[in-house]
């Protein structure tokens, strides 16, 4: 019994080590992937709980930093596969990638008029619709890229699909969301 009693106070003991010296930076890294900071800190907890319920004696954790997020990633990952309605999204991306809703709200929304409202929900409905027509490997990749802010690396890193493999769905999803979406695009410019 000693034994094990060692065993859990050692792994508690690192534990709280390991949640001193990397809560902080881990939260923030979260914090820019998730919607809410109740989901911020339901992803944090669930990390930290991944790594009580994991032996370190026996499955000995190299980088606890690289392993910290990879489980960070997965679980934002996980969460956003299994939320059912999206919100607009408040992630801009800046690097570079063709941001599609952001192109379309901006281009269709282009005024403050009070309509916008009622044009950003036809538009997402339109957008969920567009989307349950779609493989699920391009429906979720397009998500995870696009709604839920995640870089083709990030997803890369998560699922082990080649980053060439995920840009390849999202283009196909794209392709897909642009001739779909076409007709409410022209409807809503000739009004």
């Amino acid at each position: 019994m000693t034994g094990e009693a060692d065993s859990y106070s050692r792994r508690n003991q690192f534990v709280s080590e390991v949640y001193t010296k990397y809560q902080s930076p881990l939260r923030n890294f979260i914090a820019k992937r998730v919607p809410s900071k109740e989901d911020c800190e339901d992803v944090l907890q669930n990390v930290f709980y991944q790594l009580m319920k994991t032996d370190t004696d026996e499955n000995p954790i190299e980088q606890i930093s690289a392993w910290l997020y990879s489980v960070a990633r997965n679980q934002i990952i996980d969460r956003s596969r299994k939320r059912k309605e999206q919100e607009i999204p408040s992630y801009i991306n800046n690097d570079g990638e063709t941001v599609f809703i952001q192109e379309l709200t901006e281009t269709i929304l282009d005024s403050d008029s009070p309509d916008s409202e009622y044009l950003k929900t036809l538009i997402w409905e339109e957008l969920g619709t567009a989307l349950a027509e779609l493989p699920d490997e391009q429906r979720n990749i397009f998500v995870l890229n696009e709604l839920d802010g995640f870089s083709f690396k990030e997803i890369s890193e998560a699922t082990g699909i080649t980053v060439n493999t995920l840009i390849s769905r999202k283009r196909y999803a794209v392709l897909h969301l642009r001739k779909r979406l076409y007709d409410l695009y022209e409807e809503l410019l000739s009004d």
